[in-house]
């Protein structure tokens, strides 16, 4: 019999879940966290990247789809409430530290004569809500007594290289 194994899973192969355990006690992610883990928030989120998924509903459902696969990645679908929360609460420090671990994996496998280069441009994403006051905005309902509105933005660093070598001089390297 053939085994077959999923890009994704390739993906996260690459990622030590021991690894993982230790940024996110470096972190403190999950310090006072009760139900979903880093650890499925960061399968959700890698889910959402490669699926293309544009809500959170897209993500639950598609990871509620393949259930008894998630299994042998140690963890249940989440709820939309709960990645929400976690996208909002949990810090962003464990992500970045992700990010680099696995471009410096990736970067000592590559071998050739020139650096490694990302392909297409890079683009970091932030969503945030905006406090509107409820008298002026009234399309803005957001609570009962409180208006909002919530806006995304994207931003492209000029060069990965300088984001990689500011990262390096605070490290100590």
């Amino acid at each position: 019999m053939k085994a077959s194994c999923s890009m994704f899973s390739q993906i996260l192969k690459l990622i030590p879940r021991t690894d993982f355990e230790r940024m996110v006690k470096q972190t403190g992610a999950q310090y006072r966290s009760k139900g979903l883990s880093s650890w499925s928030q960061f399968v959700g989120m890698l889910f959402c990247q490669l699926g293309r998924a544009h809500s959170l509903r897209e993500i639950e459902g598609g990871l509620k789809s393949c259930e008894g696969k998630l299994v042998h990645l140690g963890i249940e679908a989440p709820a939309r409430s709960s990645l929400s929360y976690a996208n909002g609460h949990r810090p962003w420090e464990l992500f970045e530290k992700v990010f680099y671990g696995l471009f410096e994996t990736v970067a000592a496998k590559a071998v050739g004569k020139k650096k490694f280069r990302f392909k297409n441009k890079l683009v970091s994403i932030d969503s945030t809500v905006i406090d509107l006051c409820l008298s002026m905005y009234d399309w803005a309902k957001f609570r009962r007594t409180k208006g909002g509105g919530q806006t995304a933005s994207g931003a492209r660093p000029r060069r990965l290289s300088a984001l990689l070598r500011d990262h390096h001089r605070r490290q100590g390297r």
